[in-house]
């Protein structure tokens, strides 16, 4: 894919201002990007690690299992939390949603910027260890039509679990009100707003004209 003048510009603007925070996790600024399912977090997160010049990215759908959709911020703490806190490589198991079960070992490096991205990556159990929040601004029902779309009709019951216990999770923890940045989609991309969260360093707003048509 190509990348504009102004894609380039824009991600390497907010990039810097990630560098520039103080560590939030020992010597890692830890970075959350949360939204609804389906709302393009996975592909804003890697856009951003790359102008980051690679950081490492964590998907939170590689930590929650079909038994625990919220339920997993002890082992999150334990697994990620801890090592990174102390300068260590996490140690991170993949669950697999095809074998319902915990396979593959992620390495998850004390970098000096991680990425955190999911459903949850800016719950109130994480946000003493962020040093920064991206909420993905796409309205729930708009997001979850997308993410139905992409999974198709064989996860259709699966959906209809998620739905709920996500509008329960954000009832009872919302994470919008506590973002440092909203990022939104338009037609030529990316739009990066000053958030809720105060008082803090943020980036001017910024546009990223890469095509937004490739959500997750």
């Amino acid at each position: 894919m190509n990348h504009s003048p102004e894609a380039i510009d824009g991600l390497t603007r907010l990039a810097r201002t990630l560098r520039a925070l103080p560590p939030s996790c020992g010597p890692v600024r830890l970075v959350g990007v949360d939204g609804h399912a389906g709302s393009g977090k996975s592909t804003f997160a890697a856009r951003l690690a790359a102008a980051l010049g690679g950081a490492p990215v964590l998907a939170l759908d590689d930590v929650r299992s079909h038994a625990e959709l919220f339920d997993w911020t002890d082992r999150f703490r334990r697994q990620v939390l801890d090592p990174l806190s102390e300068g260590r490589t996490a140690r991170v198991p993949a669950y697999d949603w095809n074998t319902r079960r915990f396979d593959a070992e992620m390495r998850l490096p004390a970098a000096p910027v991680v990425l955190i991205e999911g459903v949850g990556a800016g719950r109130r159990e994480l946000r003493p260890w962020l040093a920064w929040l991206c909420w993905m601004d796409l309205a729930h029902g708009e997001a979850w039509a997308r993410g139905r779309g992409r999974d198709g009709s064989a996860q259709r019951e699966f959906w209809d679990g998620w739905e709920r216990a996500e509008r329960r999770h954000f009832a009872e923890d919302p994470t919008r009100p506590c973002a440092d940045t909203l990022v939104r989609q338009g037609p030529e991309g990316y739009v990066v707003l000053p958030g809720h969260r105060a008082p803090r360093p943020s980036p001017q707003a910024i546009t990223d004209r890469d095509d937004p048509s490739a959500v997750r």
